[in-house]
């Protein structure tokens, strides 16, 4: 399954590094794009939402479906 979730604050490679790695600890993620530009995540595997959202926010950024 394909999640798409919206991030703010983003304004360089290293935040979405950050993002990258932020979603990638989380449990059920196989997959990820990150794009800063478009202010999106999207995010495959068997995860929901509101844990994805905790943790780009963990991370220092704001997120929201």
């Amino acid at each position: 399954m394909t999640t798409t979730i919206t991030v703010e604050g983003m304004t360089c490679g290293h935040c979405e590094q950050t993002v990258k790695e932020a979603l990638q600890d989380v449990s059920g993620v196989t997959d990820m794009t990150v794009d800063r530009d478009d202010e999106q995540a999207s995010v495959d595997g068997d995860v929901d939402t509101t844990t994805l959202v905790e943790a780009v926010e963990d991370a220092g950024y704001t997120a929201h479906t």
